[in-house]
């Protein structure tokens, strides 16, 4: 049963016996997954899922980090020691995207002092975003974001909340064609934005859109995924577990014995059910704590719920 709460617990102390007996349990039922439309989801055993960018075929692993909170620490934080392990452990486990913002307090500098200091910028897929007005305060909060990442080139830039759009999608897409950026995109984490976003990919077909997702909160399913599907936009979702309120809607509650064959956590059966919809490039979990990571990217590795699966699922959840 798992037990977390909304805030993640700092745990510094993780040996590798811990890492090796958590890292089997979270293997639950590997082996072949089918996707709710039927597509394969195959990985191989032990390995992580992949999906592909659509604009670009590069496969990206199915289950990255976010750092909203957990990584806004000062950097000689006691905390410290757990974020490099959750990066140890997120890149070990097959992941590789660590999404963050300048919104995030001091989570960007924290991730660049990290890899670094793990020598680790080549395994790490890095996700930020650009959050102000003005193409100018635009350019020069990128140039920020390079410098506290420590990296010259960065994966991924998004417009956060899809804040003045007009000025900055024309940067991204600059910066992409000089090779500052490899991917653009979008992001928002309210449903009341998804139309907006919908808009977006029509107009713009950037290379992501991020948006939140999870078995509670399916309004994406109605339009802007089937969407992203057609025009071929990688998503990457957040707010998983909803700010951890699906871990309270079943706190004290055992996984239902169905879900067992596919889930070995309450965070992996949130996870899975995401990642059975195939539009879904990457779901972006955030924590500190070194075993809820190990757990996460569980939801990576071994089969999928069917589409009958996930209806029980949304029926289960419904019913908290």
């Amino acid at each position: 049963m798992n037990r977390r709460q909304k805030n993640d617990t700092v745990c510094t102390d993780l040996s590798r016996a811990d890492f090796l007996r958590l890292a089997g349990m979270a293997l639950l039922g590997t082996g072949l997954g089918v996707t709710a439309g039927g597509a394969s989801a195959t990985t191989q055993e032990g390995r992580m899922l992949t999906r592909q960018i659509p604009s670009s075929g590069e496969a990206l692993p199915s289950v990255g980090l976010g750092t909203w909170q957990q990584f806004d620490v000062a950097a000689n934080a006691p905390e410290m020691a757990a974020l490099r392990q959750v990066l140890e452990l997120l890149f070990e486990g097959g992941g590789s995207v660590i999404d963050s913002s300048p919104m995030y307090g001091a989570a960007e500098e924290r991730v660049g002092d990290l890899l670094a200091g793990m020598q680790a910028r080549p395994k790490a897929f890095l996700a930020t975003k650009v959050w102000t007005t003005g193409r100018e305060a635009g350019l020069r909060q990128m140039e920020r974001s390079a410098q506290l990442l420590r990296s010259p080139v960065i994966d991924l830039m998004q417009v956060h909340n899809l804040l003045d759009l007009a000025a900055h999608l024309p940067s991204l897409r600059e910066w992409k064609a000089q090779g500052r950026i490899r991917y653009f995109g979008v992001t928002h984490y309210t449903s009341g934005a998804l139309d907006e976003l919908a808009q977006v990919i029509e107009r713009e077909t950037p290379d992501f859109v991020q948006l939140a997702y999870s078995p509670a909160v399916r309004a994406a399913e109605d339009r802007v995924l089937p969407l992203a599907r057609d025009k071929g936009v990688a998503i990457l979702v957040n707010r998983p577990f909803e700010g951890g309120g699906l871990f309270r809607k079943v706190r004290g509650q055992d996984i239902p014995d169905w879900a067992q064959p596919f889930a070995a956590s309450w965070g992996q059966f949130f996870l899975k059910y995401i990642l059975s919809e195939p539009t879904v490039t990457c779901v972006i979990p955030g924590t500190s704590n070194p075993r809820h990571v190990v757990d996460n990217l569980g939801a990576g590795q071994g089969r999928l719920p069917d589409a009958g699966e996930r209806q029980r699922m949304i029926r289960y959840i419904e019913a908290l």
